[in-house]
């Protein structure tokens, strides 16, 4: 950069469970999870999957959810995650982890009677494959509840909007695999064999530039575009400087989609 990065951003990207777990935490994190607990309509005795459980911060209100009589089953692919969700749900018999990919998800058929996934799609291979293992997994008449965000709607003001445009662009092209997920997951669902009876827009606004860096990294993602030729030097300067000493203003949009088997 052609002046020192301000201070108020991250320069170091914090270890994924330690974001996932912050994410949760966090007022935006609540908010959307807590319509996606709701729209589960869970209750006592359900079997219920959480697809890519991460370090497992949504378990314990699961396991709350479903007792007594319920089971609660975390898969995630990486071992790390898993041992992170078993420290958090250890003292909860009714919680069970498992490895396994969402593409071949390790589950019966008709094994469960809800399931979830919650910001997973936007990394994987197949979204397509993934929603067809959870209409295999789901027994008739269950419900899956997603949230996926539309990474085209991240907005930051800026008074040079072609700035904002550019670093939303490199995001969308070069940085999340599967961007436009957000607004995608009705129609992949219906053609997996679902029913969408709703899709539940949830936009997350910033006013803190702080809070915001902790969810998009703003420092480091900037970096990224400059190196990806999206920003000059002195425009990735010229960018962060202003949302580290302007009024600050960004939202982006994410989705919880209602699915019935």
């Amino acid at each position: 950069m052609t002046s020192p990065v301000p201070s108020v951003f991250e320069t170091s990207r914090p270890a994924s469970a330690d974001y996932l777990t912050r994410l949760a935490a966090s007022d935006a994190g609540r908010d959307y999870k807590g319509r996606m607990l709701d729209a589960l309509e869970l209750r006592a005795g359900l079997t219920v999957l959480d697809a890519g459980c991460g370090p497992g911060a949504d378990l314990p209100a699961l396991a709350e959810a479903v007792a007594p009589g319920g089971t609660v089953i975390g898969v995630d692919r990486d071992q790390a995650m898993l041992d992170a969700a078993a420290a958090r749900g250890a003292a909860r018999s009714c919680v069970e982890l498992r490895r396994g990919d969402v593409h071949a998800l390790p589950l019966d058929d008709a094994a469960v009677d809800r399931a979830r996934t919650d910001r997973v799609l936007q990394h994987v291979d197949d979204p397509a494959r993934a929603l067809a293992e959870f209409h295999r997994v789901l027994r008739p008449g269950g419900r899956l509840v997603m949230a996926e965000p539309d990474w085209d709607t991240l907005v930051v003001d800026h008074p040079d909007p072609a700035l904002s445009r550019a670093y939303t662009r490199h995001i969308t092209e070069r940085v999340i695999r599967n961007a436009t997920i957000g607004r995608q997951l009705a129609r992949l669902a219906t053609d997996a064999g679902f029913r969408v009876p709703e899709v539940i827009p949830a936009t997350q606004v910033f006013r803190d530039v702080r809070a915001a860096d902790r969810v998009f990294g703003f420092e480091r993602t900037t970096r990224r575009a400059v190196e990806a030729g999206y920003l000059t030097e002195d425009q990735a300067a010229e960018w962060l400087h202003h949302l580290a000493d302007g009024p600050f203003f960004a939202s982006a949009t994410l989705y919880v989609v209602v699915a019935e088997a």
